[in-house]
């Protein structure tokens, strides 16, 4: 099956390549002209034809960021690359080329057309990213494992399907096989499938197909908890509290204590890190739950706002929109006037009052958007405030409930500081009789050796303590930043705009009267 496209060399796709597909295959009046350009814009093309170009390699394709089809069939292409930035490709057409495997699809979410008919290719798999995949042509191939169908299972929406010259359409159960695996299949190798067929198949792969549906069943269970954990914990990163309802960040601070792992092998240690978990892992739970209810304070606040800048433009723009409805009926009226008068110094007087007209109504639309850019400015400052004066309680109370963290770390030290000592002194007694790991029992050679090996197992759990509590305020009040940086950023670029769109109409209103005015003088 291998691709001959006669003698000629293999062609690079270059921005000449393209430019010439373009202008040969667009409409004159739209892509068709863009390519007589200088600096065509690729973006506009929807459809683009590359079919026996002799074509080694995908390349250069990331300009057509909004192509829907595209056809590369008859070349020789050996590996499927250069489509990432075609996230809106519909229909790809990889056919007749050199490909042994299926590859550098992941971004083509929107695909529902794949032809990969005539290839190398002898497995079915890397389409996982293709959801709405309702056509696969993968007929002359390599594929000989009947298994490769299972994989098809996961797209619910695939409707037709084409095998035919792949080894395992000599199979005996080709069909039966197909048709039981993929009930939801219309068409198969360009036959369509009828209900007599799909009977039989269910019949005869009855007990197989539980089997594999109760399987699927348990994985798509397993993946959905999955994704219920990583959206919470995504909630609890946005609120600046992931990991903070339960024992992690008191795990995390004996992770990498060698020494504090050490000492918890001497007696009463074990009661006394119970005692000290226990305690530490209420304060963690009570910093979740109060960041919970800060996190939504903020959501509530920040909705708030956004619902009365809303308001506010909104009825800003109707007053506009009132104000040039009422304008343009009279301003009609007025060029009416203008177009019957006969007499050049009545003519002359009402296309100045026109032009008074125009020129009140821009005063009234800017007078109009000031008063909005100063309610819109004092709703934004207030917000700025209240905010900030949120995060800040946050902050405040976060930090009161991590020094409890602090003050619990310290008392355990001491404790644990205590029971060292105690051990130490009983050793070089000769009183102690409990048996302790040899790594364990050399901390005990002297005073120094073992206060240093407490010190250090401190110095670890309060680093833990502190960097968790700086991250914790780094992010919130980075976003806090971010965000409210954004909101002013918004309205300086909402209020541009509206002054452009303003002086646009009235551009075109003073044209439209100078136009008049150009036309009856010539007349």
């Amino acid at each position: 099956m291998n691709q001959i496209c006669g003698s000629i060399e293999p062609r690079v796709m270059d921005d000449d390549m393209l430019k010439m597909a373009v202008a040969e295959q667009g409409p004159r009046e739209e892509a068709g002209q863009l390519a007589k350009q200088e600096g065509i814009l690729f973006k506009d093309v929807l459809s683009l034809q590359l079919d026996f170009q002799n074509i080694l390699q995908i390349d250069n394709l990331w300009q057509f960021e909004n192509l829907r089809k595209l056809q590369l069939d008859n070349n020789v292409i050996e590996r499927i690359q250069g489509l990432e930035k075609l996230i809106h490709l519909v229909w790809l057409d990889l056919s007749f080329n050199n490909i042994e495997t299926i590859e550098g699809l992941d971004t083509l979410v929107n695909l529902e057309d794949l032809s990969l008919f005539n290839n190398r290719i002898s497995k079915i798999d890397s389409l996982d990213a293709l959801v709405k995949l309702q056509v696969l042509c993968l007929g002359n191939n390599d594929v000989s494992n009947m298994m490769n169908i299972i994989y098809l299972r996961r797209f619910k929406d695939l409707r037709t399907l084409s095998l035919s010259g792949n080894p395992i359409s000599e199979a005996e159960d080709y069909k039966m096989f197909i048709c039981a695996y993929l009930p939801d299949l219309v068409y198969l190798d360009f036959r369509r499938i009828d209900d007599h067929t799909k009977e039989l198949a269910e019949m005869k792969y009855q007990y197989s197909i539980y089997e594999l549906k109760h399987r699927e069943n348990q994985t798509q269970a397993l993946e959905e908890e999955a994704k219920a954990q990583r959206e919470e914990l995504e909630s609890h990163k946005a609120g600046f509290i992931e990991h903070l309802n339960g024992s992690f960040l008191f795990d995390s601070m004996y992770s990498e204590d060698v020494e504090g792992n050490k000492l918890s092998y001497l007696p009463g240690v074990s009661e006394l890190l119970g005692v000290y978990k226990g305690k530490f892992v209420i304060i963690c739970v009570n910093i979740f739950q109060y960041g919970l209810k800060q996190q939504e304070k903020r959501k509530v606040e920040i909705d708030t706002f956004n619902e009365c800048i809303q308001e506010a433009i909104q009825e800003n723009q109707q007053q506009g929109k009132q104000r040039i409805a009422e304008f343009e009926e009279q301003h009609q009226l007025n060029l009416n006037a203008i177009r019957e008068e006969s007499e050049t110094p009545a003519i002359e007087m009402k296309v100045v009052d026109c032009g008074e007209n125009i020129t009140q109504l821009f005063n009234v639309l800017m007078s109009l958007e000031m008063q909005l850019v100063e309610q819109l400015e004092e709703t934004i400052n207030m917000f700025e405030r209240n905010i900030i004066d949120l995060v800040g309680l946050f902050i405040e109370n976060v930090q009161s409930l991590m020094a409890q963290c602090r003050d619990l770390e310290n008392h355990h030290h001491e404790k644990l500081l205590e029971i060292a000592i105690n051990t130490l002194e009983k050793i070089v007694k000769g009183e102690f009789d409990d048996d302790l790991p040899d790594d364990v029992r050399a901390l005990f050679v002297d005073k120094d050796t073992i206060v240093n090996a407490v010190g250090a197992s401190h110095d670890i759990h309060l680093l833990k303590i502190d960097n968790r509590e700086d991250e914790l305020i780094t992010r919130v009040n980075s976003w806090c930043t971010q965000l409210v940086d954004k909101i002013h950023t918004n309205e300086i670029t909402r209020n541009r705009r509206r002054v452009k769109e303003i002086n646009q109409y009235i551009d075109h209103m003073q044209n439209e009267l100078d136009n008049l005015e150009l036309s009856d003088t010539l007349d």
